[in-house]
């Protein structure tokens, strides 16, 4: 731990050193603030955030929501948590399984597309590659092989042998390489031979979805959330390589086992509380198994008896997205007084 605690410290005061935006006024001096934060790490849980980019705020609403208290500077990619022992390292999404991977940080926020990029360049082993803790439920995208909408190619094997660009370089050679397998199996029955990809795969950092429309590539394979850029772009989907969310990811050997526990289960109470709403309503003894039918809640529905003879107040959790259907369902079955509450927080 101690050698990578050192490491991590060499690796953080090369990058403070080389990076104008840390020096003071644009002197050759590194930022003091930035150098005390690195040397405050020493027993303190990493915690990996994305930087940017389409995952970040909803990150950080979950550690507000967790009680997870810090400030970052606007200068600094390290904030130290005020409330736990823990540091937060603001990453690129597409670095940080790396980091939890190698053991360098223990907890991390990215994408699952991210994930199995770093998968398919490093395979993990017993000791290395990142541990999936849990869903976090939002960042849903789709990693797919696109075309041009008025192009020749209708099927993933037409662009065998032809020019893909994309960012995923990993999972898209892992892709076609299968293809190209699947297709000479196809022709002569032999799946097992060792080839040289026939399909060329160029790395483009951004603007993928140009790259058709500018002559550089027969198709691409790139992030859809809603389309709409695809779309405007003249692309469709032919396949999907890759389904993806945000999730929370730990080291095999992360410093501080019972703390990755606590804060795994803080985000776990906050996703519950955004996905659930409380509704509670009085209803009579005699149609309440039709009620609880359409409330059977969490686990069970609360149900305590009324002053009032033969009436019994119920008290469920209701997914929020079926909130205003169970409310009229609950209406038209003899519910009355139905009251729906917001959770702050769950466990």
């Amino acid at each position: 731990l101690v050698e990578d605690y050192l490491t991590l410290i060499g690796i953080l005061v090369v990058a403070l050193v080389e990076h104008s935006s840390f020096r003071i006024n644009g002197s050759s001096e590194p930022d003091q603030l930035l150098i005390n934060c690195i040397f405050s790490l020493e027993g303190r849980l990493l915690f990996a955030v994305p930087k940017k980019g389409r995952l970040q705020q909803t990150a950080l609403d979950l550690l507000d929501g967790s009680d997870i208290q810090f400030r970052r500077d606007h200068r600094l990619d390290i904030a130290l948590v005020k409330n736990h022992p823990i540091a937060l390292v603001f990453l690129p999404a597409a670095d940080i399984p790396t980091f939890v991977g190698e053991g360098r940080v223990d907890l991390g926020i990215t994408g699952r597309d991210q994930i199995c990029e770093h998968e398919a360049v490093t395979p993990p082993t017993e000791s290395t590659g990142a541990e999936e803790v849990l869903d976090l439920g939002f960042g849903y995208c789709r990693l797919q092989v696109q075309v041009p909408k008025n192009g020749p190619y209708n099927e993933p094997k037409d662009l065998i042998g032809r020019n893909i660009c994309t960012s995923f370089v990993g999972l898209t050679e892992k892709y076609f390489a299968a293809l190209e397998e699947q297709e000479v199996a196809t022709i002569n029955g032999d799946s097992k031979a060792t080839r040289q990809l026939k399909t060329e795969i160029k790395y483009l950092g951004g603007s993928v979805e140009a790259a058709c429309a500018l002559g550089v590539a027969d198709g691409i394979v790139d992030l859809v959330e809603s389309g709409e850029t695809m779309n405007a772009a003249g692309l469709k989907a032919i396949d999907t390589v890759v389904e993806s969310k945000a999730v929370l990811i730990r080291s095999k050997h992360p410093s501080n086992q019972e703390l990755v526990d606590k804060v795994a289960g803080r985000i776990k109470g906050v996703i519950a509380a955004q996905r659930y709403v409380t509704c509670a309503y009085n209803i009579h003894r005699s149609i309440l198994p039709t009620a609880t039918k359409i409330t059977p809640g969490k686990r069970a529905p609360t149900i305590m008896a009324l002053d009032e003879a033969d009436w019994v107040a119920v008290h469920v959790m209701v997914e929020k997205e079926k909130i205003a259907t169970v409310m009229d369902e609950l209406a038209s079955c003899g519910a009355e007084d139905i009251l729906v509450g917001s959770i702050a927080n769950s466990r």
